[in-house]
């Protein structure tokens, strides 16, 4: 359940949904049904959506709330604030039908199917005065959060995140079904546009890309080496990246940071002569330092709810808004557009019948 006494008190009650019983609506569900049962927050978990009634009925009778066939029934509840955990297609639909009612959402990532769907929501958004929250839910991790005060001028980064296939999320490839949290991580971290993106991507046991790795270079210089797949026989969620004098290593999985900082050259710089061979070996470095910054292990989906919440009930602009999920889809489309690129010089449709 977490510390009680860092949960907010969000005043006056709230009302929440979510739309979409899938496997990330079900999470979704289960955190909201966990919140409402704390008497600080104020919470009341009116219900879930699904075009599938059956399924809707299932999931409601799980967590103790109601079921609806539309969005339009729900929001005859009164709700305040919704999940949108439908499949990316229908993000822009079931989002806008929400705002134009006067209702916060928070969106599951990727944000929308193309820029221009997610420069809509972002005028929406505008239009009817929304608190929106994209679902880029490992910046809740704790490693994440852990990680971010200790940087410095990160200039290379190594990330791998592999899944065990499941027949879930196949609308999107593994780019923005998978590789999308790390992008937005390294964008958070790196604060830097994109100068160059060079990828290849393949599809295995589904019609769209399962595995793909890709090397995105920044206008800071910095470059970044991304692998992500969904034919994994393991589960793998690290990013490790380097920065002057440090090496940080963050796995997401566990919720655990390792630092390793060099320490600078001993001796007075006043009496070092980088052209005396006997003042170069009288130098010595110091020993290599470890970190393991202390982290409360927490449930990021709940810690990414829980926020949302917050902004909702300040009107706050969210952890993650609308404008950051935007530009990692961005990153996301032109990693796509780069893998398709490289099948067509590599002629791989003739083997894989095409990468949709």
């Amino acid at each position: 359940m977490g510390d009680n006494s860092k949960m907010p008190n969000l005043g006056r009650a709230s009302r929440v949904g979510v739309v979409g019983c899938g496997a990330f609506g079900r999470n979704h569900a289960r955190v909201y049904r966990d919140l409402e049962d704390n008497s600080q927050l104020n919470l009341t978990f009116v219900g879930v959506v699904d075009a599938d009634r059956a399924r809707a009925n299932s999931m409601a009778e799980e967590f103790g709330t109601q079921a609806f066939g539309s969005v339009s029934e729900l929001l005859r509840t009164g709700v305040d604030a919704v999940s949108v955990a439908v499949p990316t297609v229908a993000h822009l639909p079931v989002a806008r039908e929400l705002m134009e009612a006067g209702v916060d959402v928070l969106i599951e990532k990727p944000l929308a199917s193309t820029l221009r769907e997610a420069d809509e929501l972002l005028t929406l958004a505008r239009q009817h005065s929304r608190i929106v929250q994209v679902g880029h839910l490992e910046r809740f991790n704790p490693a994440v959060r852990a990680t971010l005060p200790l940087l410095t001028k990160p200039m290379f980064f190594e990330v791998h995140r592999l899944s065990v296939f499941t027949p879930r999320s196949l609308d999107v490839d593994v780019v923005l079904d998978l590789m999308i949290h790390d992008i937005d991580i390294v964008l958070t971290m790196t604060k830097s546009p994109v100068r160059e993106v060079r990828a290849v991507g393949l599809p295995i046991l589904s019609k769209k890309v399962d595995i793909a790795n890709v090397r995105v270079e920044f206008e800071s210089g910095c470059v970044a080496n991304f692998t992500a797949s969904r034919v994994s026989t393991e589960r793998v969620r690290k990013l490790r990246f380097f920065q002057p004098r440090q090496y940080v290593s963050l796995d997401l999985s566990r919720q655990d940071v390792l630092v390793l900082t060099v320490g600078a050259i001993a001796g007075s710089s006043d009496d070092f002569d980088p052209f005396n061979p006997a003042s170069i070996a009288s130098q010595a470095f110091h020993g290599i330092t470890p970190l393991k910054p202390t982290i409360e292990q927490q449930e990021p989906l709940r810690t990414e709810l829980m926020s949302f919440l917050s902004a909702v009930r300040d009107r706050t602009a969210p952890e993650v808004p609308l404008e950051q999920g935007r530009d990692a889809l961005a990153v996301a489309l032109k990693i796509v557009e780069a893998i398709a690129q490289h099948s067509r010089r590599a002629h791989l449709e003739e083997l894989t019948g095409g990468v949709s």
